[in-house]
């Protein structure tokens, strides 16, 4: 039970980490001038994934 709960940690840990590297990313690729669209499409996200990371709100 403890081993179990302990890699559930680990892995909780490692997705924490992977979503703030792509949000680094993100915010690279947007400062670099790439539009919303591109970036959803070379991190295969949705755009309202892309603005939620970058904090854009969506124009509609």
């Amino acid at each position: 039970m403890v081993q179990k709960a302990k890699r559930l940690i680990e892995r909780v840990q490692q997705e924490q980490i992977t979503v703030l590297a792509k949000k680094e990313i993100i915010d690279g690729f947007l400062a670099y001038g790439i539009s919303i669209e591109e970036v959803a499409q070379l991190l295969d996200l949705t755009i309202q994934q892309v603005r939620l990371a970058s904090g854009q709100k969506s124009s509609t």
